[in-house]
């Protein structure tokens, strides 16, 4: 008889000519996942912070006194610093992945960013000078430059390096307003100069609104000469027209709104300290305390992964229109304590 014999399969062994290939898509996939995480990470907006104990903790480390001004300067510089020092630092100018490809963050950073670039503005044309006539604050000036630097570019010179000179500038102010020997440097909590701030607020939370609102899309009629018959303009506009917030962009003006939001939260916090007796004086104290609660809900977590665009009554949210909701009410409170600022 003849016996009978088993073959056993050997185990096949992958070609030598192909663990290039494997190898290297592995190290893609783990190369993507990293960015993903790190993308991730860097989507991450700030956490608020208190400007009371942060302003009182830089006083104590420079050794300083908190005089009228500190809070809201030092505000205006930590706001800065927070765009430069954040996970990922500043993404609005990143060329490679992740920053290049994070949408989110680049756009709440340039809502911060105008905040910063108003309030600038108003230190220098307004809070630190006496009169109209009266010379400006020589680093106020200058800072105002850097932070209006081109927002995205990223070559000779850099958009950090041009921000992060202006929070040097904002130091050396701060240092020379803590400093009874330098009174050349000055801060003036006056109501005419937050009348001033305020209307720029109001003009700026006035057109976000607006532009969260044509998330939907509305048809607006032409009433920029109404109440006046003697008004002109350049050129005619259509009686009608219809403003649609194009698909793409709706997430962007979400989240410029909301870090416009997060940077005037805290503005408006470090102003209610250091013009307090002002608004006690005109009663508006708690005109100016209801204006941050109605901004406080703009910055509530977003359980959605996406900015959802629904129709104003229909089966999903529609996450602009809740945004406009809470600016629309701040911005109405605004002008009302305008209002009562302008008052004797």
């Amino acid at each position: 008889m003849e016996e009978s014999h088993t073959a056993t399969a050997t185990p096949q062994t992958p070609s030598p000519s192909r663990w290039p290939l494997r190898l290297g898509l592995a190290a893609a996939g783990l190369l993507f996942l990293g960015l993903t995480a790190l993308g991730w990470w860097w989507s991450r907006e700030p956490a608020p912070f208190s400007v009371e104990d942060a302003a009182r903790a830089h006083a104590e480390a420079q050794q300083r006194p908190l005089v009228t001004g500190y809070l809201t300067t030092h505000t205006l510089l930590a706001l800065s610093q927070t765009l430069l020092e954040k996970p990922g630092g500043y993404l609005s100018n990143d060329l490679l992945p992740p920053g290049a490809v994070v949408d989110n963050l680049p756009n709440w950073e340039f809502g911060v960013l105008v905040q910063i670039r108003d309030m600038a503005r108003i230190m220098r044309n307004d809070l630190s000078r006496a009169q109209s006539q009266s010379a400006e604050d020589p680093a106020l000036a200058e800072a105002e430059g850097k932070f209006f630097f081109d927002n995205s570019s990223w070559l000779f010179p850099q958009t950090e390096n041009e921000y992060r000179d202006g929070a040097r500038l904002l130091e050396d102010y701060l240092a020379r307003l803590s400093d009874p020997q330098q009174p050349n440097a000055q801060f003036y909590a006056r109501a005419d100069n937050l009348r001033a701030w305020l209307a720029t607020v109001d003009t700026r939370l006035g057109s976000l609104s607006q532009r969260l609102s044509n998330a939907v899309g509305r048809r607006q009629l032409d009433t920029a000469l109404a109440g006046d018959p003697s008004a002109r303009q350049a050129t005619v506009r259509p009686r009608e027209s219809a403003e649609k917030t194009p698909w793409l962009e709706i997430d962007d003006v979400f989240y410029e709104a909301r870090g416009q939001s997060w940077a005037l939260l805290h503005l408006l916090r470090a102003v209610e300290r250091d013009f307090h007796d002002v608004l006690v004086n005109k009663n508006a104290l708690v005109s100016l305390q209801q204006i941050i609660r109605d901004l406080e809900p703009t910055q509530d977590p977003i359980w959605s992964p996406m900015i959802v665009n629904g129709t104003g009554f229909g089966f999903l949210a529609n996450h602009s229109l809740v945004m406009a909701s809470h600016i629309a009410r701040a911005n109405a409170a605004i002008s009302d304590l305008r209002d009562l600022l302008a008052q004797g």
